[in-house]
């Protein structure tokens, strides 16, 4: 991995930086989930399966790039892909709403109070799969064996039912986008409402509902962010078709626990501010007009606490200004 340490640009090769590059071998060695063999150290392991990643190599390439057979290749990268599956217990981990985003709290006063008790965000737009994000930009749940048509509010109740479902603890909830059911811990924008940013930019929110609708996007953007960061770093997300569906989950599973451990160790500010202008450009349809209708107690539930957070931030918003 001589060639690897010295290399200009070691995120054009493997995508992360090589300090990434080593604790992530270290932590994968130290574990015992990686061994070293009289064939390959666990850094070649590792190496190959991240170039793979990246959507540089098949298994043809790879064996000449890397100097090993088709075998040899593939059975890497079936080893460290179950490995870093095993890691999802470390680094990806649901909240459990004991403390305030700093993203809410540090908003000066567009989020917060109001939006104290959101753990999260929740969508599924740029791959196929459900997901639920900190706004740190941090995956904490990964549904991704999902495909086809099914509905968002579809979805959503599996992800809930499951043994591993999604959790909102007691009193928090997540942002979600319109095609999901408003409940108590899932609060979607007001349907027939302006939503998306760029509507604001023009024209400032005239009553409470535009302004929770603004400060909903705003924040539940995150998820659309995570996204965006994932897909731009690995590009294989874009290239699934030829593996099959077991696999396809495997490796969606595995890119959301890579992503989570580089925004703790290697957050690529060049791949950020490319994914804010592209959202800024592109802003995605979250299907605001055909958005589901809240039923059941629940549903009611989660139109009182959503009126009561809209009548408050318009309350202080008609003060100020």
């Amino acid at each position: 991995m001589a060639q690897l340490e010295v290399h200009y640009n070691t995120r054009s090769v493997i995508r992360i930086s090589y300090d990434a590059f080593t604790r992530l071998v270290a932590i994968l060695r130290g574990r015992g989930l990686l061994r070293d063999n009289q064939y390959s150290f666990v850094e070649e392991q590792v190496a190959k399966f991240l170039h793979f990643l990246s959507g540089q190599g098949r298994v043809r390439s790879e064996s000449f790039f890397f100097r090993r057979s088709t075998e040899t290749i593939s059975r890497h990268f079936h080893k460290v892909l179950r490995a870093l599956i095993t890691l999802q217990d470390q680094f990806l981990v649901q909240p459990n709403g004991s403390t305030v985003s700093p993203q809410i709290l540090n908003s000066g006063g567009r989020f917060y109070p109001y939006f104290k008790n959101c753990i999260g965000a929740i969508d599924g737009t740029y791959i196929r799969v459900k997901a639920a994000c900190t706004f740190d930009l941090k995956f904490t749940y990964v549904l991704p064996e999902w495909v086809g048509s099914a509905s968002d509010s579809r979805i959503l109740d599996n992800a809930l039912s499951r043994e591993d479902n999604l959790n909102a603890p007691q009193g928090k909830f997540y942002l979600a986008n319109a095609g999901y059911m408003l409940r108590s811990t899932f609060l979607t924008p007001y349907r027939s409402t302006r939503y998306h940013l760029k509507e604001y930019s023009r024209h400032p929110p005239e009553n409470p509902k535009e302004l929770f609708n603004l400060r909903h996007s705003s924040l539940r953007n995150a998820i659309e962010r995570a996204f965006g960061v994932l897909k731009n770093r690995f590009p294989i997300l874009a290239e699934m078709s030829r593996y099959d569906v077991e696999t396809v989950s495997e490796i969606v599973l595995a890119c959301c626990i890579l992503h989570n451990f580089l925004v703790d160790f290697d957050l690529d500010e060049e791949i950020i501010a490319q994914v804010d202008r592209d959202l800024m450009n592109n802003e995605p349809d979250h299907g605001l007009a055909n958005g589901a209708i809240a039923r059941g107690e629940d549903g009611r539930r989660g139109e009182i606490l959503r009126d009561s957070i809209a009548a408050q931030m318009w309350n202080d918003y008609i003060t100020r200004h």
